[in-house]
This record gives C-alpha cells, structure tokens and sequence, in this order.
C-alpha cells in the first residue's frame, strides 16, 4: 500500500481545487481551510530531534513480503490467527492493504527505555534488511557476527524514533470503533501521551489505567521509593468509542423485607458538595415514624434535592438507621438498574507481573522469558473492547501473552476472535546470563536462538493446554507462521553495472528457490487480501491451481507451461469457476515467465477471455506477474 498517494487520493476528493497539473497547491489549501491553519513558528507539541525523519518513514512502501511457513504453523488448513516473525515496522506497512480498518483491539507491550538493550535502532534507508543488521546477525557486508548489541540508553530521541513510525502506521489498521492500549512506565509515560495526542489526537485519549505491577516492596529503591506501578494508555481510533464494562455483582442484591419490588441494595445518600457550593442539598430528613431528625454532612450535604428526596421517603426507599448516629442510605433495586455493567476501573490491582512469570514458568520452565505480561490483564482488555469474531493485534508480542489470552477469552464466550502477533527473531545470547536459560530451552525443543521461536512454542503449549481443558472443539488455538523476507519478485536494477545481465535475469522476475505458495500470498498481500482466506487447491493438467475465497480469484503459477498444457487448465479453471458460481469479476493469475511461447500466452487468454462473453454473465479478468 502506497500510504503517500493514498493520502493525496483523499485530498483530491476532498478538495479538487487545491490540486494544480497533479500537484497539490499548498497556498489554495491554506486558503480553502482558513484560520484552521498554524502559521506560527512557535506550536504546541512534541518536538525532537528526528521527528521529521522519524515521520516520513512511515510513508515509504515495504521491498518486503511474508513467505508462509506451515511446517511452523498449528492447524494451518483452518485456523484464522496469524503469528509473523519479522521487524514489526516493514510488517505493519506489508499489511496495510489487508488490514486497513480491520483490527478491533490493538495491545502492545513495547521495550521500556531502561537504559539497556535496545533492539528496534530504524536505519531509515536499509528496508527490508535492517532487522538482520539490528540484531546483529549480519554485518553490513553480510557476514554473520555475535548477538552482542549496541546500547543506546535512555534516549528518548531514539525511543520516540522507533515508536512514531509504527504508532502511524498501526492506527490505520484500527477499525473505527477500535482502540490502543500500550503499557509503559514512568520514564516514558508523558511522551507516550504526547505522541498519541499528535497521531490519533488528544479528543481521542480514554484514559491512563495505573497497574499495580508489584506485589512486595522493591528491595532495590535507591531513594527508598517503591515504584510498584506502570500504565496502560488508552486512545480511540475515534471519538465516541466505549468499553462494554464490569458485570454487576449480583451477590450486592438481596430482598431480606420481601420487598415486592424486587432484589436491593444499600448505598450511601452522601452529596458531592459543601453548603456554599450547593445550598438546596443542605438540609435536615425527618424520619416519618419516630421524628428522628438527621442532618447532613457539612462537606458533602445530601445526594438529591429535598423534594425529590422526600419522594424517595415516602415511597419507602430510604432505609433509616437502627442507631441515632448511623446515616440514613438508599435502597437501589436491581429492576431499576439501566445495565448489567458498572464502568471497568482505571487502577489495575487484581493482576500482578509475577503471575505472569508464573504463567510462563508452568508452560516453558523457569527463567525462560522475564517479565512477561499475565495474559488475565490482556485478558480483561479483549474482554472490554473486542467482540464476537473481532481481530487483536500485537506487534511487540514477546512471548506471546497476547495470544495466550485471546483464546482464553475465547474460550470463555466463544466469540471466535482472531489475533496478529508480530515479534522480531532477536538472537539470543549464551553470553548473556539474563538468556542463558532461554537459549537451552530453543536447544531443547530443537529451534534457533531467538525470541521469536520461545513465542512459538508458548502458543503451541498454550494452546494444547486450553483445548485440553475445553469442552468445545471449536475454538481455534491454532495459527499461521509467516516470515518477513525480501519480495520474490526480482527488483529491476534502474542503474545496471551490466545491462546486458541484467535484462537476461529480469526474463524470470521471481527469486530462485521460492515456491508456488511464497509467490500466491505474496500476490495476497498485493490485492489487499487476508492472509487467512479460504484457499483450495487442485491438480488440474498437471499443475496446481488455486481458487482464493470461493473463486472471486484463481492462481496458477508452475514454473512452465507449454502451448499443450493450455486447453486442459483452461477448461479445468473455467469448469470449476462453475462450480463456485462466485458473484462478481473473477480474475486469473499466471506466471508470465511459465508460457514457453507467446502462443502458450495468447491462446490461454483467448478461452478464458471467450467464457467472459457477456451471456455469460461472467467477467474473467485475466494478469500475469
């Protein structure tokens, strides 16, 4: 997806008149949008060094694609949730056109800028590349090295540059009744705030959640101060969005008087105001029966009017009492209750960071991955904003807490929701004591030394252990691998030291050693289509043909396909486009470089192109890569 001329295309529709020979004219759209326009030099904002920078690679296109891994995968064949290995800026570009306005719920854990290791160092120009050389797999001249990594410190400038880009990018995902949540802590809590204002503006904050992470005091406060929290901050994609809320308590509501109205409870009748604040809520209730007389506290008066309070007495909704300085309360019946929510807190002090040690501690063993999130905190997070077959996405998942606690939500409403995790494949050390256990355990299981791998495996074991435990077949804890890479198709070399060369290895533009199934998702991922649709394959003529969602797209892509072949994968695709009956244009991709001849070429084009005459009231479309 080309986000700069998507953003122009919006423009032009907006405003065609701001637009001379292609080229937007900035003096007529200062002109149209009038005193709407900063003029000045000093503006209010957060500014850095790089932020221009920082800003604009956000609107480059990915040279990337992501190659399926099935052997990777759990459940391949069926299930809809997607987990890709790869620097999570070049993904979130990859699936711009896939996922645009599609993710109900996105939560990401980022790296809190601690002074230590900081992987995610953007080189702006390298594309698809850089992840390798940021984790120091390979030199700049490709040879392999240590995991030894450069440390940047607590920079703000090189946090705000890694976030700013994949911030932009992952708010056109967002569907636009959806929401962010990012965890962070103090040190860079208010540029969070800042940069979110700036990208998804500040009428859309809904709240900064405070997380009572620690459960003990923190032996290692220098200044004898136990930071035991961190924040989750909220922003909608728009204005207006809404959590669904806690359900009530309904153990609060009891009838011990028979009162035929139905199951109650008590709550205090306490104001909000002082007497000069508000006067009409400063005044003495009587009690009918006795005359007892209570008056109001001086602070707070009372919470209703007097007239409407003496309503409430007489209708016998008052409870008064048994001792003369007790406070009169309010009988609140569950039948008057408008929901059965009560608004989700903001303090977070039911979960606590070591129970998502423990988590990952019973799944993978001890010391396997630090500090991982407790998927009941993620939990409760899916359970407020996504619903019934909604998508969640994390693209700094680490171990994959997020995941984990998708399908446990999952598993307690089935609601069938599908979750996008993103982790980039850092190496892990031997060297480094704090991965010394995590580096045997990939050793165990037989996997690469990466955090990627342990991200895998937790959802493979986590998965395994929920279904155990269900008694619903249906739920999916299954999900599809993918892996960043550079695009099969051959880039043409615009400055060729050998023209000639060039233009001969140009005839075949797909990379060597890439498959029928890297190339299809790739043109997935063009046509802006979910890398989870319902793919079947048949052997027709000899080769393999793919009908993509119930036929609306058709694929064959051998490496050969020789003027004999043609008739028989004409007709086998044109009879089973019959058989899907899809609605719409139909449209039908080959490898260009397969057709041994343009006759091969041409006459394939000709029967598919003849079965979409117009009294067919079929349109195949038919392209090539």
């Amino acid at each position: 997806m080309d986000v700069v001329s998507d953003n122009v295309e919006q423009l032009k529709v907006l405003f065609p008149d701001a637009f001379t020979e292609g080229k937007i004219d900035f003096e007529v759209l200062k002109q149209i949008l009038g005193g709407e326009v900063e003029e000045g030099e000093e503006k209010y904002g957060l500014s850095w060094r790089g932020k221009r920078r920082a800003r604009q690679i956000a609107l480059t296109q990915s040279a990337g694609t992501l190659r399926p891994c099935p052997q990777d995968s759990v459940d391949w064949d069926t299930t809809q949730n997607l987990m890709i290995e790869g620097d999570n800026l070049e993904v979130l570009k990859l699936l711009q056109k896939s996922y645009a306005g599609k993710v109900k719920l996105i939560y990401i854990d980022p790296p809190y800028n601690t002074g230590k290791d900081f992987v995610y160092a953007d080189n702006f120009r390298s594309g698809i590349d850089h992840y390798l050389t940021v984790t120091q797999q390979v030199q700049e001249g490709g040879s392999r090295t240590s995991s030894e990594r450069e440390t940047y410190g607590r920079m703000h400038t090189a946090w705000l540059d890694m976030m700013m880009p994949r911030l932009r990018l992952a708010r056109n995902l967002l569907k636009n009744d959806g929401a962010i949540f990012i965890s962070c802590d103090d040190i860079e809590a208010g540029n969070v705030r800042a940069l979110m204002d700036e990208i998804f503006g500040s009428e859309n904050f809904v709240a900064q959640f405070v997380w009572q992470a620690r459960k003990f005091t923190d032996a290692r406060a220098i200044t004898n101060i136990s930071t035991d929290h961190e924040y989750i901050i909220c922003y909608s994609r728009n204005a207006g969005f809404s959590a669904r809320g806690v359900p009530r308590d309904e153990g609060k509501f009891a009838n011990p008087d028979e009162d035929p109205r139905g199951p109650w409870m008590s709550r205090s009748i306490l104001g909000l105001a002082n007497k000069e604040q508000r006067p009409n809520l400063h005044y003495t209730i009587t009690e009918p029966h006795t005359g007892r007389s209570f008056d109001p506290d001086p602070a707070t008066g009372w919470r209703y009017a007097q007239d409407r309070m003496a309503g409430l007495i007489e209708s016998g909704c008052i409870i008064f009492p048994k001792k003369d300085d007790g406070r009169p309360r309010e009988k609140k019946f569950r039948a008057d209750m408008k929901s059965d929510f009560i608004a989700f807190r903001s303090v977070i002090d039911w979960v606590r960071t070591s129970d998502g040690s423990d988590e990952v501690k019973e799944l993978l063993g001890e010391g396997v991955f630090p500090f991982p999130k407790p998927t009941e905190l993620i939990r409760r997070l899916v359970e407020q904003v996504a619903g019934v077959g909604d998508v969640v996405l994390d693209f700094f998942s680490g171990s994959g807490s997020t995941g984990h606690a998708v399908m446990k939500q999952n598993i307690a409403d089935g609601a069938g929701r599908k979750f996008i995790l993103v982790q980039l494949p850092e190496i892990l050390s031997p060297a480094n004591r704090d991965q010394g256990r995590a580096v045997k355990f990939c050793g165990e299981i037989g996997r690469e030394s990466n955090i990627s791998e342990i991200t895998k495996e937790r959802l493979r074991r986590a998965g395994a252990q929920l279904k155990a435990g269900s008694l619903s077949a249906e739920i999916d804890t299954g999900f599809r691998v993918f892996k960043l890479d550079k695009s099969n198709i051959r880039p043409w070399d615009a400055t060729p030291k050998d023209l000639e060369q060039e233009t001969l290895d140009s005839v075949d533009n797909i990379l060597p050693g890439r498959s029928e199934q890297d190339v299809l998702y790739e043109l997935l991922l063009h046509l802006g289509l979910d890398l989870c649709v319902p793919i079947e394959t048949r052997v027709i003529g000899g080769k393999d043909v793919h009908a993509i969602g119930g036929g609306v797209l058709f694929a064959c892509l051998p490496e050969e396909i020789t003027p004999s072949d043609v008739e028989a994968i004409a007709h086998g695709i044109i009879d089973w486009h019959k058989e899907l009956d899809p609605i719409g244009e139909t449209k039908v991709y080959f490898r260009d470089s397969a057709f041994t001849s343009d006759e091969a070429k041409t006459n394939i084009v000709a029967i598919l192109e003849q079965y979409s005459e117009p009294e067919s009231q079929v349109k195949m479309i038919v392209r090539s890569l």
